[in-house]
């Protein structure tokens, strides 16, 4: 029933074109408010679902992958013939509430205890290299990835250390409400396992992470590839960052024998590891029982996930009611045992003709962005034919990886707190099981976390020189073969040319065929690309996600370019694909309308001010309807079909329009 508001207009699609044409205003000009001319008649009825952070295209399509993965781990809840039976048993051990609630705070009592048991600093720096299989936390995340200057997967050392989703909300006042509750969250914990002091622990925590957060790279910053390109042998690390043992940490993670690390943010690193040197042990002790507490909160009794779910769910989520039990034992097994649970739903859900139809058409883009970089005025020879030679090379994978991961070494035995430590245990062991080792060409590998077929989204992963189109996303309603092709074109094709597009785009384009970070420009040819980067990220600092909160373009820059480049190169491919004959107009609309509304209907999406507003200071994507309307404005061809004009809101004059690809 929840979910049914986010539907309640999708019955108003009707006629030929496949718009939701019920979903329109057609009282506003399209050159005012693109979003709103779009789907200003759904924005204004829809309701946000009280369990969730947002509704829409990836909510709607998200929440019917959610009941087929409910189908599948159900049935093997009963069957017992998915991976070995794993996946129906961690759903029943997720689900048994009863033996859930009489344990309580049981499955913590060991963690906590060896917590208490720490006697010296160096403990903790152990108990942080653990964290990767278990429940505790660590000051800096360790990241296994491809070397973008070498053949093999390597470490990489990154800053860590914060509860909370991005140093902003340490820092900056506006979240001052955020930090609030998030410091009666950590007390609330505390509490809940008897702490001494938990007030003035918790007030302890907040400082030192607020520490971190000082010391951090801010997200636009964290985006240069090159800058996180900083090689150091654990010897030279510990001379730099001299706070903590490395060598002891990356044994307690398992890397033993790794004599050299990518060291990501130099400065934080080096002085988040000061900073942790300065810190009484027992700051540091109750900031591993807090971050123990909270990591194995969903795993608890109520009392323990209640509170929660209050804080991240409510205050930093804006969601009003935690979703069914049933949802997130799914999510747990996803989480878990992902490649396993994706194997079955392409099964069941992704046809051999579907994956057909995808490649195909991801090969026509290809070609569209080909002729695109062969015509681009503003690329010298030598630049083009390094560009077509990433292009050339960039691998595709539609639908599913070509090879399974074998999860047969997880034991699962119905201890929620203990299945799930096990599967994070046994995911580290797989990545670090890749140090040394290149890329592999039949598997998603390490790299990929997080991303299954069901995922709704796509990917490029740049330091291999691939892309990633999930089965779940090759669907309606972004893809339907049933649909007008200037729509499927606007959708899918733009969801395509944007994965491409990302190959080149600011941090991309540092990024040669083999995935190696090499300066492949001629110096003219990157510097007219910089100066017209610069003006779209001008143009996105002037967008507000809510009144006074501004997106940030050089944070947005790389996902904006490949919108950019995703529209342009998808509507090239949809005229090519017309064989030259002429558009019909459909429901009243030329191709190319059809093809702008495809475009934005992808964007079909409400969401709550606290998510806006977390997305707008933490997100490298810009807001649902700025990523509608932002690359159009430099678009000629939308000025054309929808007869935008001077005097309208988003007119852009030609000599401002942002010419990249």
């Amino acid at each position: 029933m929840a979910a049914a508001p986010g539907r309640a207009l999708a019955a108003a699609a009707g006629g030929p074109s496949g718009i939701d044409l019920g979903a329109m205003d057609r009282r506003v000009r399209p050159g005012d408010d693109f979003f709103r001319y779009a789907l200003g008649n759904w924005l204004d009825h829809v309701q946000i679902p009280a369990d969730q952070t947002e509704v829409g295209i990836d909510a709607d399509t998200a929440a019917k992958v959610l009941q087929q993965l409910k189908d599948i781990v159900e049935a093997d809840a009963s069957q017992g013939r998915t991976a070995g039976g794993r996946i129906g048993a961690l759903y029943r051990a997720f689900m048994d509430e009863a033996r859930i609630e009489a344990l309580d705070a049981g499955p913590l009592a060991a963690d906590l205890a060896r917590i208490a048991a720490v006697s010296a600093t160096t403990d903790v720096t152990a108990m942080m290299g653990g964290s990767f299989s278990d429940y505790a936390a660590a000051a800096f995340f360790l990241l296994v990835t491809p070397d973008i200057r070498g053949s093999n997967y390597v470490l990489q050392v990154d800053q860590s250390g914060i509860g909370l989703p991005d140093r902003v909300y340490y820092l900056d006042p506006s979240f001052a409400g955020q930090l609030d509750a998030y410091r009666a969250y950590v007390a609330r914990s505390l509490a809940l396992v008897g702490a001494a002091n938990p007030d003035e622990a918790a007030r302890d925590i907040v400082a030192l992470e607020t520490r971190f957060a000082k010391a951090s790279w801010p997200q636009e910053e964290r985006r240069d590839i090159a800058r996180l390109y900083n090689p150091m042998t654990v010897e030279a690390l510990q001379a730099y960052a001299p706070g903590l043992n490395w060598r002891a940490l990356l044994d307690a993670a398992g890397a033993v024998g790794v004599d050299s690390v990518i060291v990501a943010e130099t400065t934080a690193v080096r002085d988040i590891a000061r900073i942790y040197d300065e810190t009484p042990l027992a700051t540091l002790k109750a900031w591993e029982t807090f971050h123990t507490i909270d990591n194995a909160a969903p795993y608890l009794s109520k009392r323990f996930s209640d509170k929660a779910f209050a804080f991240n769910g409510r205050v930093l989520g804006g969601i009003g009611e935690e979703p069914p039990r049933w949802k997130r034992a799914v999510a747990q097994v996803d989480a878990s045992l992902g490649e396993a649970l994706g194997r079955e739903y392409v099964a069941r859900h992704f046809s051999p003709d579907a994956k057909a139809r995808m490649t195909e058409m991801v090969s026509h883009l290809k070609d569209a962005m080909a002729a695109r970089i062969r015509r681009a005025a503003w690329m010298g020879a030598t630049t083009r034919a390094e560009a077509l030679a990433k292009l050339a090379k960039m691998q595709v994978f539609v639908g599913y990886p070509d090879r399974w991961r074998d999860y047969s070494g997880l034991e699962i035995d119905g201890d929620l707190y203990g299945d799930v430590k096990r599967s994070v245990a046994l995911d580290w062991r797989y990545q670090l099981a890749m140090l040394g080792k290149p890329p592999p060409a039949d598997e998603w590998g390490p790299f990929y976390r997080g991303i299954r077929p069901h995922t709704v989204d796509a990917f490029n992963i740049p330091n291999e020189n691939k892309v990633i189109f999930p089965a779940a996303i090759l669907q309606p309603p972004y893809f339907d073969p049933e649909r007008d092709s200037a729509v499927n074109y606007g959708a899918i094709g733009a969801i395509i040319g944007h994965e491409i597009t990302h190959g080149f785009d600011d941090q991309g384009r540092k990024i040669d065929a083999d995935g190696q970070l090499r300066d492949w420009w001629a110096s003219a040819d990157a510097a007219r690309f910089d100066s017209e980067a610069a003006k779209l990220a001008a143009q996105f600092d002037t967008y507000e996600a809510l009144p006074g909160v501004h997106l940030n373009g050089k944070q947005t820059l790389g996902e904006n370019i490949a919108d950019l480049g995703g529209v342009l190169v998808a509507l090239d491919a949809y005229h090519a694909s017309l064989g030259g004959r002429p558009a019909p107009v459909l429901d009243g609309l030329t191709g190319d309308q059809r093809f702008f509304l495809g475009w934005a209907l992808r964007w079909k999406r409400k969401q709550t001010d606290e998510t806006l507003r977390s997305r707008a200071a933490t997100d490298v994507h810009a807001t649902a309807p700025f990523r509608a309307v932002g690359p159009l404005r430099n678009v000629d061809s939308w000025y054309e079909a929808f007869h935008v004009q001077p005097t309208d809101r988003y007119y852009l004059s030609p000599a401002d329009r942002v010419r990249i690809w």
